[in-house]
């Protein structure tokens, strides 16, 4: 039985590929981009351990009675967890052949393209759109499901092909959900440059603030 320190799961996600989405969220990166608003996965004894059964059983059960369109892995870097990103790789895949469904498999990882290639190829077989590089601030931009103009969203399938048709005419549309869930606020997606400050003084404005915040820990 294969286990992973998880950061978080979710569903729906909207705002991290098309359609309506399980997010999955990996726990420990050591690349620690500058100005990432997820500090709260960069340790890796954070987070909860979960099998990655458990984590299938999960997905199956919360996607039964709505549509499932996309299921997006990200962290945290899913890549320093490698045994355990192909263990559920291979059962998502295996779970949308035997059920006939139809869901992509996107991918984030803070590491270039070039080395995921030479490391991971067994795991790129897997995953339908990959969104690799680090992010870079200093580049920031507002393209679809991207931090940083540098990170491209590469379809590694004929299936990331199609969920990637049209993309341009939907590049400037952006936004992120918000989740309150065991006395936290879990913010989804990718926000602007400014948008987490203009958070935090909106907040303060109205006479409340935010702690342990995770794009200032």
């Amino acid at each position: 039985m294969t286990v992973f320190n998880l950061n978080k799961a979710h569903y729906p996600v909207t705002v991290l590929g098309r359609g309506r989405r399980i997010g999955i969220w990996f726990q420990g990166c050591s690349i620690h981009c500058t100005g990432c608003v997820s500090q709260d996965t960069w340790d890796h004894h954070g987070g909860a351990r979960i099998a990655v059964d458990d984590l299938l059983e999960w997905c199956k059960a919360v996607s039964a009675s709505d549509r499932l369109d996309g299921i997006t892995l990200s962290g945290g870097e899913p890549f320093e967890q490698p045994d355990a990103l192909l263990a559920l790789l291979e059962q998502l895949v295996l779970w949308r052949r035997q059920q006939s469904l139809d869901f992509d498999i996107l991918c984030y990882s803070g590491f270039p393209y070039r080395r995921l290639a030479e490391q991971f190829s067994q795991h790129l077989k897997l995953i339908d759109i990959l969104c690799p590089e680090p992010y870079v601030g200093k580049l920031a931009s507002p393209l679809l499901w991207r931090g940083s103009p540098n990170q491209p969203l590469l379809d590694m399938t004929k299936r990331g092909t199609q969920a990637l048709v049209g993309l341009e005419s939907t590049a400037s549309t952006r936004g992120f959900q918000v989740d309150v869930r065991d006395g936290r606020i879990w913010f989804i997606g990718i926000p602007d440059r400014g948008d987490m400050a203009r958070m935090e003084a909106l907040v303060h404005s109205r006479g409340m603030s935010l702690r342990g915040v995770s794009w200032n820990l």
